[in-house]
């Protein structure tokens, strides 16, 4: 995060209009069918959650308290996110574990082994229709790409209150844990409110304000291969996948693209996962202070989006979010997610 600046929002962004749909219900394929085991004709498959089951949600933030890049909003985020969750989607206090530097218990600090711990537990026992929460804010950054999926030639990673000891969380390490578990239908929705978040949860689809995928989509090119190993990703075959890598990368010319199809072949899920970014993965996040109190500005902007309009599409929260950070901000928030999605159903968490 960078320096606190006030946000000042004077008026409301969103037009009157009917609700978006809700997302909706049982299997949605997507892409050419292919022959898969047995000459069984499959096709890759996600499935939206209905956001009907458990509520369960994991709040980090972390001020590092007399450290040299001492933040002021994180803690106050996590807090705000924390009732807000329970104020307006019907989560319960003793179904979300919330790690700030500033409490006793040393099990709520957000160390990294806290952290990676906390994170197994918000996907215990993870079932269609469930509704799981994950909220970071705090420091970001990018540290050297060393399996070929990141276009830039970095990952994006989080830093724990002990980083200096312990050193940081990657977000490789974050999709293994908090997304590969996941069943078909169950949602996770993340937020991250640090720099160099863009894509700090490796989920391989990004959206334009349009509601349209950024980066080339391979796979009417790729054809069985990049088919073949989503599917393997769908049944736990990481076997299956990486054994059907190699026509794909043929298919790529350029690290871009090997990146992005290396990313799309390896992280694709058919779980409903949802990341929101405060930034892209090229810039900052600002520590900003709203009446007077520190918060992060894009947890500040998240929460006030949806006072302001509860129903909104995936597309047009993208675009308020946006909205209000343009006022007196350059970064730019993110939306992914870890399957082809149609960002005109209405955001539910």
């Amino acid at each position: 995060m960078t320096d606190k600046i006030s946000i000042l929002i004077s008026h409301s962004i969103f037009e009157a209009g009917p609700p978006p749909a809700r997302p909706p219900q049982g299997q949605q394929n997507y892409g050419p069918q292919f022959q898969g085991a047995n000459n069984q004709t499959q096709q890759p498959f996600f499935q939206y959650s209905q956001c009907t089951g458990r509520k369960k949600a994991l709040c980090i933030g972390i001020n590092y308290f007399g450290q040299s890049a001492e933040l002021k909003g994180c803690i106050n985020d996590a807090r705000n996110i924390e009732r807000f969750l329970c104020q307006k989607y019907g989560y319960q206090l003793n179904d979300i574990v919330v790690l700030t530097d500033d409490q006793k218990d040393p099990r709520s600090i957000p160390t990294k082994e806290n952290m990676l711990r906390a994170m197994h537990w918000l996907v215990q026992d993870a079932q269609p229709n469930d509704s799981l929460f994950f909220h970071y804010s705090g420091h970001g950054g990018q540290t050297k790409d060393l399996d070929g999926d990141e276009e830039d030639g970095y990952d994006e990673v989080i830093y724990p209150v002990d980083f200096k000891q312990t050193q940081h969380i990657v977000d490789d390490e974050m999709h293994d844990i908090m997304v590969k578990p996941l069943p078909p239908g169950c949602r996770l929705t993340a937020i991250f409110d640090s720099c160099h978040s863009g894509s700090a949860l490796d989920l391989p689809y990004i959206y334009s304000t349009e509601g349209k995928i950024k980066e080339p989509n391979l796979a009417a090119e790729a054809g069985q291969g990049l088919l073949s190993a989503v599917s393997s990703y769908a049944r736990g075959d990481m076997g299956g996948v990486f054994s059907s890598m190699s026509g794909l990368l043929k298919t790529a010319t350029g690290s871009n693209q090997k990146a992005s199809a290396l990313s799309k072949r390896t992280k694709t899920s058919p779980a409903d996962v949802i990341s929101w970014s405060g930034c892209k993965d090229s810039q900052t996040s600002a520590d900003a202070v709203e009446a007077g109190t520190a918060t992060g500005a894009m947890s500040y902007a998240f929460i006030t989006a949806l006072t302001q309009q509860p129903q909104q599409s995936y597309q047009q929260l993208l675009g308020s979010l946006r909205g209000i950070l343009r006022e007196k901000y350059s970064q730019k928030p993110q939306l992914s997610s870890s399957h082809p999605m149609d960002t005109n159903y209405m955001f539910i968490c």
